[in-house]
């Protein structure tokens, strides 16, 4: 495992097409000075060239590097290790936890989604060190998206699950304080924020309510 730690806080996302027509530099760059502790590069275009990405991701290495956030990439462990990303985020169906760590070394942070109890269990005992736990509440981000789990799942990850985990999906301003009285440290507003008319205030206003 990895010793690095998961921030608490608002965790920010990159999601292009939700951004209204700004870049993902323009977006990450807006998120780190409201305040964002740790930053994923999400990157769901299947036409998007591969070293598009590395390029976007090496511009946002730089800027979360200068200002100490936590960098992770979204399903690219190749991606990641080309531009030094402090980790890399997976799926169910993505890798297996005993060969991503063999590609990515001990030093490398992994993160796994979850989305019920036994895949929660697995990730610890394969060495994940944190989860996602969602969608908890219905989303638009994810075509393939889970139904949502409720608040109650977050319950049972906190009491029962020993890995710092994130609280994802459909999280909005307006329920975010619900999300974080069962137990998030951490929460990933995505639409809420990179579609926000101004993301720096309102990374700042969310941050807050921690």
């Amino acid at each position: 495992m990895s010793q690095a730690s998961l921030p608490g806080g608002v965790y920010g996302m990159t999601a292009e097409r939700f951004s209204r027509g700004r870049s993902n530099i323009d977006v990450v760059k807006a998120m780190i000075q409201g305040g964002v502790r740790v930053l994923q590069y999400r990157e769901k275009r299947p036409d998007k060239q591969f070293r598009v990405m590395l390029e976007e991701c090496r511009a946002i290495r730089q800027l979360t590097r200068e200002a100490g956030v936590l960098f992770l990439v979204d399903d690219y462990p190749t991606l990641a290790l080309l531009a030094e990303a402090d980790g890399v985020h997976v799926g169910q169906d993505d890798w297996p936890l005993a060969e991503l760590r063999r590609l990515v070394g001990p030093d490398m942070m992994i993160g796994v989604s979850t989305h019920e109890a036994a895949e929660a269990q697995a990730a610890v005992a394969g060495g994940a060190d944190y989860i996602g736990v969602g969608p908890v509440f219905a989303t638009q981000t994810k075509a393939d998206a889970a139904a949502p789990l409720g608040l109650d799942y977050l319950d049972y990850i906190k009491n029962n699950i020993p890995l710092p985990f994130v609280a994802l999906g459909g999280v909005k301003e307006h329920n975010l304080a619900q999300v974080i009285a069962h137990g998030a440290r951490s929460v990933c507003l995505v639409t809420d924020i990179v579609a926000a008319d101004d993301i720096c205030s309102k990374v700042q206003r969310l941050q807050a309510m921690f």
